[in-house]
């Protein structure tokens, strides 16, 4: 699941494979772009901002990219197999001499000039994995709406830039409250450090390649995709619901027992039983 330390990932990727070298091909496959040619532009850079990905190519125009729930970017060594998913899931392709981008099930993707870049970022709140970060800000703006449950403003990427479902949940956790819990119902001690806490998370995880909150050995997250199996602290049964108007898929993992605060009646959406029956067989 895309966020704000798998962005970074694959804008350090594109930028090694891409940056400084001169496109030998690109192919874009939505009908708005099927006519446009970067062939011999030198890309400039790929940079991460919250979710969002920016790669800059001479001439002044900016590829912005969006990875969603299900996209990804992969890198390919000339003459290597290409194993990101089938065809018909690739929207664009910038190749170089030696390495090949590829860009699959990318629901945002928008070829716009460099200039106005700020129209798509300008309303991301400080970024987690950013030179922008400011835990002050990030931390005015979640505490706008007290009522709000804190699971939703910590989505809310205008609050602060590159949490999703996973950090949410595991964030929640480390705080000891549930995400129902409403942000100004949060104790003065704990949100004095969630801003902190939040950018240690995703700070420490943006080099590796399986994310890990606990430190331990072999588990790797306290909450997020466990349930119905035991809390690894109290050994109470994880439990999962989604969270927000339902708009959006927003699965929210708690332990009953080590949160404190609101949370919803027992029972669980029935999209999810499937996925909890696949994942504990």
């Amino acid at each position: 699941m895309p966020e704000g330390d798998t962005v970074w990932q694959t804008a350090k990727r594109l930028h090694g494979a891409l940056a400084g070298k001169v496109l030998t091909s690109s192919d874009f496959r939505v009908p708005k772009y099927a006519t446009v040619d970067l062939t011999g532009r030198r890309v400039l850079n790929t940079i991460p901002r919250g979710k969002h990905l920016l790669t800059r190519v001479e001439g002044g125009l900016t590829l912005h990219t969006h990875l969603r729930m299900e996209g990804s970017w992969k890198v390919y060594g000339d003459g290597e197999r290409w194993k990101g998913g089938p065809a018909h899931q690739i929207r664009v392709i910038l190749g170089t001499e030696d390495r090949t981008a590829v860009g699959y099930r990318l629901q945002v993707m928008e070829l716009m000039r460099t200039a106005e870049e700020e129209r798509v970022v300008r309303h991301l709140g400080p970024d987690l994995l950013g030179p922008d970060w400011n835990p002050e800000l990030a931390l005015t703006n979640l505490l706008a709406d007290p009522t709000r449950p804190l699971g939703e403003a910590l989505l809310d990427q205008r609050n602060l830039a590159g949490i999703g479902n996973v950090y949410k949940s595991e964030l929640c956790f480390l705080l000891g409250v549930t995400p129902w819990l409403p942000v100004g119902a949060l104790p003065a001690d704990r949100t004095a450090k969630l801003p902190g806490l939040a950018q240690k998370l995703l700070e420490v995880n943006r080099d590796r390649v399986v994310r890990q909150t606990t430190g331990l050995r072999h588990q790797d997250l306290f909450v997020y995709g466990r349930a119905p199996r035991p809390c690894l602290r109290c050994h109470t049964s994880i439990r999962v619901a989604d969270q927000g108007d339902g708009s959006q898929e927003r699965p929210t993992y708690w332990c009953p027992s080590c949160q404190q605060g609101p949370a919803p009646a027992p029972g669980s959406p029935q999209r999810w039983r499937e996925r909890y029956r696949r994942t504990t067989n």
